[in-house]
């Protein structure tokens, strides 16, 4: 596992705000759903190695590369899983405790994909919908997971010929992901801090310039 430097800011990031859209009204029905993702209150007892990042722990497959991407503030706003597949993020948020965040998310994302110009599809997934949209030579593949007053939303992008096998690897990432709430309260929507580990944290911070 290396770490690949500092991103800007993602477009995954550019394209979570929008209008909610009644496009996806007619939701796919979910298949039968994984054990994971995992609340910490009941993940699994397992030996399964994962990265923590705080409030995300996900798995890292072997010989991926890791991207960490910096708010302007110096707070990390995502890390990227970097495949041979496709780059792989995963975010944690703040949700209802009624649920149903993701499906509002969904209509946001395909609305604002298509204001830019992707194709946008809808498919029934592990979890219940999943969007794909294909956008120049990329393709973005994002899905979703209501958890106990989190939601936990994925993104892979990668080249077309690839699309389904970087779908397949995002939701095998999403599956062995433990998400950590927390008790606080805190807005809707709220992203739930990443922490990274130290060895991670000192590498970036010896890349930067000296002032």
């Amino acid at each position: 596992m290396a770490l690949f430097g500092r991103g800007r800011r993602g477009r995954d990031e550019d394209i979570e705000v929008g209008a909610i859209t009644g496009d996806d009204d007619d939701l796919p029905v979910p298949v039968d759903a994984p054990d994971g993702p995992y609340d910490e209150a009941d993940a699994a007892d397992d030996d399964f190695p994962r990265l923590d990042l705080g409030s995300v722990r996900i798995p890292v497959p072997d010989g991926a590369q890791l991207q960490v991407e910096m708010d302007p503030s110096g707070s990390v706003r995502a890390v990227h899983v970097l495949t041979p597949v496709g780059q792989v993020t995963l975010n944690a948020y703040a949700a209802p405790r009624s649920g149903g965040l993701w499906r509002e998310v969904c209509g946001e994302l395909a609305e604002q994909l298509r204001g830019d110009g992707a194709t946008v599809r809808s498919h029934a997934g592990d979890w219940g919908q999943e969007l794909s949209a294909s956008l120049g030579e990329m393709t973005l593949r994002f899905v979703g997971v209501d958890g106990p007053r989190w939601m936990l939303r994925g993104v892979v992008a990668g080249p077309p010929e690839l699309a389904d096998t970087s779908a397949e690897a995002l939701r095998e990432l999403v599956r062995n992901t433990v998400v950590v709430r927390g008790p606080q309260p805190m807005p809707v929507r709220t992203p739930l801090q990443i922490d990274l580990p130290k060895a991670i944290a000192e590498h970036i911070a010896s890349q930067q310039p000296e002032q």
